[in-house]
């Protein structure tokens, strides 16, 4: 999200899925889109047997490596390298599109000055992938249209993950490779409603519809609309706010639908975080890991007994109606904090 947004304004897939098949060549990094995205992977096979050029950027051997005529198994953690010895490769052999980059792009020659130090002999002993090969796959995006990029939590979940996709999106942005069909910048997100969430807000620096915090004007909006004083300083993301309750910082947590005991690669620091809380509320449709350490539980419904949408990875909003009533005493999610939010006597209509 803040890698995309920092680029190009938007923190989604710049094209959508049916467009996959149609892709003249296709860089698929850091993840495994016949395993975890079916759909995708069967429409990324699709582009293939229509006569897609595959590249497969991968630490381990994957399915769609059979397909793809350059398979790159780099070591962890040497995206940001193998990304951008690829575009010095293209800038240097002039392969770029020069035309969108005077007319499109912004920084140009500080992109170019920031790829001095990845010629390809480091970028070859820093990724274990011969030169040759980078080389090869460089050439091959650049001349290849339209392409497009894929990617997930392979390159996203490191302590670089921003830099990674900020590194995808500027080779997109160098071969001229957005805003047209079948090319662009696609993150396939972690789980089935990640899109609609952030949409909505879900996020600590951004009020929905991606509208920062610390932007007076548009708090101001928000305080208007809602009634209240916000704070001009973006919050916590989640693993900081386990390190701040480590700290003393955060004294009290309410946790939906999320499970960071399990989740999270810290987890001894997310129990440090948890065991020093004065009050941990967990709302969810299991007992799960951490719900077991909760002061209170409330049972959440699941996605088969409440009406809403799920927005998917293309940005697709789709509406869901439930099968069946909450059992027992569960309720929808935003029917438990309105009702808590009424009990604490704050504003708006009682819950329906």
């Amino acid at each position: 999200m803040a890698g995309l947004a920092t680029v190009l304004g938007s923190g989604a897939m710049t094209n959508s899925i049916g467009e996959i098949a149609d892709a003249k060549c296709l860089l698929v990094i850091g993840t495994n889109p016949t395993e975890t995205y079916p759909i995708i992977g069967y429409e990324m096979r699709r582009a293939a047997r229509n006569g897609a050029k595959l590249i497969v950027a991968n630490p381990k051997t994957i399915e769609l490596g059979r397909l793809a005529g350059i398979t790159i198994n780099h070591k962890t953690g040497t995206d940001v390298s193998l990304l951008m010895g690829m575009m010095r490769v293209i800038v240097d052999e002039k392969l770029f599109d020069r035309q969108f980059v005077e007319t499109r792009c912004e920084n140009f020659d500080a992109l170019k000055s920031s790829l001095a130090g990845f010629d390809l002999d480091v970028v070859s002993k820093t990724t274990g992938v011969s030169g040759e090969t980078i080389a090869a796959a460089a050439r091959l995006f650049a001349t290849t249209k339209p392409a497009g990029i894929y990617y997930s939590m392979g390159i996203t979940q490191h302590s670089h993950g921003t830099d990674n996709v900020m590194a995808v999106a500027n080779l997109a942005l160098l071969t001229g490779n957005i805003g047209k069909p079948s090319a662009g910048v696609n993150p396939l997100r972690g789980q089935n409603n990640v899109q609609g969430a952030c949409d909505v807000g879900a996020l600590p620096n951004v009020f929905p519809g991606y509208q920062r915090v610390d932007n007076a004007d548009l708090r101001k909006k928000f305080e208007t609309a809602w009634g209240c004083v916000l704070r001009p300083e973006p919050g916590l993301v989640l693993t900081e706010i386990f390190k701040a309750a480590h700290e003393g910082k955060v004294k009290a947590l309410y946790l939906l639908g999320e499970n960071p005991v399990l989740s999270d690669a810290d987890s001894k620091e997310v129990m440090e975080g948890i065991e020093k809380l004065e009050f941990l509320v967990v709302q969810d449709i299991f007992l799960t890991e951490t719900a077991v350490h909760a002061h209170v539980v409330l049972p959440a419904a699941s996605f088969a007994e409440k009406d809403g949408t799920f927005t998917n990875t293309e940005r697709r909003v789709q509406r869901v109606r439930k099968a069946i009533e909450p059992v027992g005493e569960s309720k929808p999610d935003w029917q438990i904090v309105c009702e808590i939010a009424r009990r604490i006597a704050a504003g708006g209509p009682p819950a329906a």
